[in-house]
C-alpha cells in the first residue's frame, strides 16, 4: 500500500460563546488558550482505496504541513513507525504550543503537523488491517474514557451555571482556566454550591499561582472542597524543586502538564509531582503513561479544545494507556460550533466511548468541511490543496 496523495483543508470553526464567556477582567498578562482556532483537515488516500484522516493543533503553519506532506507521498503507511514519522522539522515553521509560547510545556522540536499525519497513518493503518487505532497502540484497556468538563475564566456565578450544566449532562467534574488574581475561592465555592460534594474540580492557573507561599494560601483556602488537582500551579523555567517543596506543604495534589520523556522522568525521580496531564502524539502520551504505570502515577490526557478526529485520537490512546484513569479534557465538540465528522462522539455518564474503527472510526462530514474551510491560507495562498 502506497501513499498517492494528500488533501489539505484549512478550516475555523468558531467557539460556541455568549456574552458571559468572556475571561474575568484582571491586570493579567492576557493569556488566551483559544487564540488562534485555525487547523487543517487532512485526508490521507492510498493505492489500496483507503483515505486515512487527519487534524492538526490549532495555530499549525501551512508551510509545515505541506512540507510534511510532501515527505510522505509514496511511502507505505503499513511500514511506517507512528514513534518516529520522517517529517522535515524548520524551527520557523513551529506553532505556539511548540514553541513553548503558552507555557504549558517545555519546546518541543518536531514538525508542528505531526499530530495530524501520525493519526491519518494510523487511520489507515488500521482500515487496512480491519482494527482500531487503540488496537495499533498495544490494545484497549477500557472501551469509555473518563471526562471532565473545561471552562475558561469565568465569575463565579456563571462557572456554577457551567458546571451545573455540565453536571446535568453526566460530567463528574470540570476544568477551570485561572491565575491567582482571579476569585478563585468564590468559584470554587459557586461550584460546590450548585453541584455538590462529589463534583470535582480542576485549577489550571498555567503556572500563575507565582510562588509556593501564594499556592499554599490558596491550598488553605480550598481545604475542605473536592479538589482534583492544582495542574501547574508554578513556573517550571528553573526546573521542578519547587514542586518537590509545595508537594511536602499541600494536601491537593499537584499535577504536571508535560509532553517530553526527558521531562516526565524528571519529574518521577525528583518526586515533583503526584499525577500528570500528558499532551503530544498518540504514541508519546502512550509511552509516558507507560512511565507513570511503573511510577505508581494516574494521568489524564489534554486537548486544546479540538474537533472530532483529534477528540477520537484521544479516545483511542486513553482507552489503550492504563494509567489514565483521570478524568481527560475530549470536550471539543461541547466548545466549539461543529466537530467535522457525520457522527459525533458518544458521551455516557461522564464518559466518551471509544469508536469501534476499523481505525479511527469516524467519518469526515465534507459539507460541514466546506462550509469551514477558510478564504485564504496563513500566506494569502490557498486554503485548501492537494500534494501528488
Amino acid at each position: 500500500m502506497r501513499i498517492t496523495h494528500i488533501d489539505i483543508t484549512r478550516v475555523h470553526v468558531p467557539q460556541q460563546t455568549s456574552p458571559s464567556d468572556q475571561p474575568v477582567e484582571t491586570k493579567n498578562d492576557g493569556y488566551v488558550p483559544t487564540a488562534g482556532l485555525d487547523k487543517h483537515i487532512i485526508r490521507l488516500h492510498t493505492d489500496a482505496g483507503i483515505t486515512g484522516l487527519g487534524e492538526t493543533w490549532k495555530g499549525t503553519p501551512d508551510a509545515a504541513v505541506d512540507a510534511a506532506a510532501h515527505a510522505l507521498i509514496g511511502l507505505d503507511p503499513t511500514r511506517l513507525s507512528l514513534l518516529h514519522l520522517p517529517l522535515p522539522y524548520d524551527a520557523n515553521l513551529v506553532n505556539a504550543r511548540d514553541k513553548g509560547a503558552l507555557v504549558a510545556v517545555a519546546p518541543v522540536d518536531h514538525n508542528p503537523s505531526i499530530h495530524a499525519f501520525e493519526i491519518a497513518i494510523a487511520d489507515a493503518v488500521g482500515q487496512a488491517h480491519g482494527v482500531p487505532i487503540s488496537q495499533l497502540l498495544g490494545g484497549a484497556v477500557r472501551d469509555r474514557v473518563l471526562v471532565h468538563y473545561w471552562s475558561g475564566r469565568r465569575p463565579p456565578e456563571d462557572l456554577a451555571r457551567v458546571a451545573q450544566m455540565a453536571k446535568d449532562q453526566g460530567f463528574g467534574g470540570i476544568k477551570i482556566k485561572c491565575v491567582l488574581e482571579d476569585p478563585n475561592v468564590e468559584r470554587v465555592q459557586a461550584i460546590h454550591e450548585a453541584c455538590g460534594p462529589k463534583f470535582r474540580i480542576t485549577l489550571d492557573p498555567n503556572q500563575r499561582f507565582h510562588t509556593i507561599a501564594d499556592t499554599v494560601k490558596l491550598a488553605e483556602a480550598l481545604e475542605g472542597y473536592p479538589i482534583e488537582v492544582f495542574e501547574d500551579p508554578l513556573p517550571k523555567a528553573n526546573g521542578y524543586a519547587d514542586y518537590v517543596t509545595l508537594r511536602e506543604q499541600i494536601d491537593i495534589p499537584v499535577g504536571l502538564h508535560l509532553e517530553r520523556p526527558e521531562d516526565v522522568l524528571s519529574a518521577i525521580r525528583l518526586g515533583a509531582a503526584d499525577i500528570f496531564n500528558l499532551r503530544g502524539t498518540m504514541s508519546t502520551v502512550n509511552r509516558l503513561g507507560y512511565l507513570a504505570e511503573q511510577a505508581g502515577m494516574r494521568i489524564w490526557r489534554g486537548s486544546g479544545l479540538d474537533l472530532g478526529i483529534l477528540d477520537a485520537s484521544y479516545a483511542h490512546v486513553c482507552a489503550a494507556t492504563p494509567s489514565c484513569t483521570l478524568g481527560s479534557d475530549i470536550v471539543g465538540q461541547f466548545a466549539r460550533e461543529d466537530d467535522l465528522i457525520v457522527h459525533p462522539l458518544v458521551y455516557e455518564d461522564g464518559h466518551v466511548m471509544v469508536p469501534e474503527g476499523p481505525g479511527l472510526g469516524v467519518e469526515l462530514d465534507t459539507e460541514a468541511l466546506a462550509r469551514y474551510t477558510v478564504a485564504r491560507g496563513d500566506d494569502g495562498g490557498p486554503s485548501a490543496w492537494s500534494v501528488e
